[in-house]
This record gives structure tokens, sequence and C-alpha cells, in this order.
């Protein structure tokens, strides 16, 4: 004959409750608002540099037979793109980090 296991009995459905953490009952903590902020903040940032004069613009008025080779310059094509992806990759983090 088997041995019962009282964890697994027919006897014991619902009549456990699950217990809620009084202190804590909200999924995120103050460091996964943090890393939010920081990834917000890292986005924000990234999309400032993207900005300044367009490709035919001169003094901030229009000129169409000016070009700008600003729009080609390194803080535009490499560094605000790759700010703009680690902010996102941070927000990603923020939002997977469990609490301890």
């Amino acid at each position: 004959m088997a041995k019962k296991n009282k964890n697994f009995s027919a006897d014991n459905i619902g009549a456990k409750e699950v217990e809620v953490p009084k202190e804590n009952s909200f999924y995120f903590s103050k460091e996964n608002y943090k890393f939010m902020l920081i990834g917000l903040a890292l986005i924000v940032v990234g999309f400032l540099l993207m900005m300044g004069a367009d490709a035919n613009t001169v003094d901030g008025k229009y000129d169409p037979t000016s070009w700008n080779e600003d729009i080609f310059s390194i803080r535009r094509i490499r560094i605000a793109p790759l700010l703009v992806i680690a902010g996102f990759a941070v927000e990603v983090y923020a939002i997977l980090k469990r609490n301890k």
C-alpha cells in the first residue's frame, strides 16, 4: 500500500491560503525605479544629442543652396544612437530585475 502524502492530498485543496508579504506588496523596488530613471535619462540625452541643424540650414534658416556636413558627425551617427540603445537596455534590465 502506498504511503499517503499530506502535501498532495485532495483533502487540503483550497485550504491553504497564499501569504502576501505585507511590507512590500509592489513588484518594483526603489532600485528598479532608480534604474528606470537612469535608462530614461540615457534615452533623453541620446535624442538630445541627435538634434541639431538640418542638412540645409544656415544659422537656423532654411537655405536650399547650402549643405551642412554636420549631420554626419560622430555625435549624431554613433554616440547618440548608442546612448538610446543603452537606455533601452537599462530599461529592460530595470523591468526584469527581481527583488531580493
